[in-house]
């Protein structure tokens, strides 16, 4: 069985625009008849194209999007952008066809002029870093809420337009998809908006024709140097983020050492935040207490303002995530007063597969996480031991094609921040999962002090295993699949959830 995958949010009510207005506008060039033509939506899909849309031909890795116009044509698109290339495969489709350069550089102005979605914007606060951005989108929505607003919401986990939320397909949808996401939410009187930013999305132009009020910068570290020749040019990649013509004002964490380049590249005016003893920001965290279920602190900002609060997830990392939310909603014009009272009895929020707590009262703590990196195992694992007992028991795999150069330190910093280590497989795609485990194997034994170690496969076997390990007292970390609801294997996105697995293991234990 194939997971379905998650749709695409367009406006229920898209008010049409003339292709020659487009054309004119844009000032490009085209050929066919554009008389009578309407758009009504894009879309880079032959598969989802809904009547009256603009189909947008971009060469891919195996083939060119024109290649599919005339199937584009059959579902009801009344008009093909593309580039030379594109409007030579795609002459006999039958399309009026608009010609640019660059196709997917052009998607997001487009798309944006189409859906209309920069008359009258919401409030647009966009988060990016390696880890973190999840939590802190989540975080600045629920304290919107809070405020008395309704919200919407674009992360790796989820889509939310108000009270409606769907499960994500990419951390940073297309440009296109983006674009009709907003207009649906203008639908909806959605009045601000938290964007979770993926250094892919900054490359690949997904948040083209997009000004926000608000970027923020969480950390660098070891992350998706298959996409990235290096540290560096991962970095230029993110700091991009941070020119005129993407945010207004800025927020920049500096509890890692690429924040304070961030500050020296910014191109906008920026302020910081630390939760880094010894390394001061304007506005900085202090930990007050840290419990299983919440982590209470202290934001301290310029002329001694300050508000205590908690959130409810564990760990200093997520108190800072939490006071980096709250100083982006100071930098849009929020006052800090009325955030403090609207949270003063914690920020409600709930992340999916982010530290989750998925036990119950009695046996050992389960959390699943979404943490694929070797700083994110570091802070979630040190979280997980300061409210643990007893042992910490970690599971985890490693994704299979995908950045294969952060396997043996994830194992590494697993074994070293742990007792018990259960190495399995995660989303193996086209790689051979004992392999993957094998090179995870062998990091784990580069630890200095390393736990005692389990392989097992697959992963309902594994968390069993861990679960079957576990004594009242003791913590289990999941790590890998968080809110995902699926397995890759193959190419096939088989159903699965690691919450209900790891449930099911404990019930089977006999821990209610």
């Amino acid at each position: 069985m194939t997971a379905r995958i998650p749709p695409v949010l367009r406006p229920e009510h898209p008010q049409a625009r003339a292709l020659a207005g487009l054309v004119t506008e844009f000032g490009l060039d085209s050929r066919g008849s554009l008389d009578g033509v309407e758009l009504t939506g894009v879309t880079l899909r032959s598969t989802e194209v809904q009547p009256g849309d603009l189909y947008v031909g971009i060469q891919g890795l195996n083939s060119h999007g024109a290649t599919y116009a005339a199937e584009a044509a059959a579902s009801g698109a009344v008009a093909l952008l593309t580039d030379e290339a594109g409007a030579v495969i795609a002459a006999e489709s039958g399309l009026p066809i608009v010609l640019v350069e660059s196709p997917r550089a052009a998607l997001g102005d487009v798309s944006a002029w189409v859906y209309r979605t920069n008359e009258h914007p919401p409030l647009l606060l966009g988060v990016t870093g390696t880890n973190g951005k999840t939590s802190t989108s989540y975080i600045v929505e629920a304290i919107l809420r809070q405020l008395g607003l309704v919200t919407g919401l674009s992360s790796t986990a989820e889509r939310h337009i108000g009270d409606l939320n769907v499960v994500s397909r990419l951390t940073t949808p297309e440009a296109s998809e983006m674009h009709a996401l907003l207009a649906r939410m203008r639908e909806s009187e959605v009045r601000a908006v938290a964007i979770e930013v993926s250094a892919q999305a900054l490359s690949r132009n997904r948040v083209d024709g997009l000004l926000f009020d608000v970027v923020a910068f969480t950390n660098l570290s070891h992350d998706h140097l298959d996409d990235y020749a290096d540290m560096d040019e991962y970095f230029e990649a993110k700091v991009i983020f941070f020119e005129p013509e993407r945010g207004r004002r800025g927020v920049v964490s500096l509890d890692s050492p690429w924040g304070e380049k961030v500050v020296e590249r910014s191109r906008i005016p920026v302020t910081t935040v630390s939760a880094t003893p010894g390394v001061p920001g304007e506005w900085n965290v202090e930990i007050l207490d840290e419990q299983a279920s919440y982590t209470e602190f202290r934001l301290v900002g310029p002329e001694g303002r300050s508000l205590v609060t908690r959130v409810p997830l564990i760990g200093w990392h997520m108190a800072a995530n939490a006071g980096l939310a709250i100083v982006m909603l100071v930098e849009a014009g929020f006052e800090l007063e009325a955030i403090g009272h609207a949270i003063k009895e914690g920020i409600d929020a709930y992340l999916p597969g982010r530290t989750e707590l998925v036990s119950g009262e009695r046996g050992p703590q389960v959390y699943v996480d979404f943490g694929h990196s070797p700083d994110a195992f570091l802070n979630t694992l040190a979280a997980v031991r300061k409210v643990t007992p007893g042992r910490v028991i970690m599971v985890f795999g490693a994704d299979g094609d995908r950045d294969a150069t952060k396997r043996h330190e994830m194992a590494r910093v697993a074994s070293e921040g742990s007792d018990i280590l259960v190495i399995t497989d995660h989303h193996p795609r086209f790689e051979n999962p004992d392999s993957i485990r094998a090179t995870l194997v062998e990091g784990a034994h580069l630890a200095t002090n390393e736990a005692e170690l389990f392989e097992v496969s697959p992963p309902e076997r594994a968390i069993r295993e861990a679960v079957a390990l576990a004594k009242d007292g003791d913590s289990i970390l999941w790590a890998g699949p968080g809110h995902q609801d699926y397995r890759d294997i193959r190419g096939e996105r088989t159903p699965y959830s690691a919450r209900a697995e790891a449930r099911d293991a404990l019930r089977e234990a006999g821990w209610a």
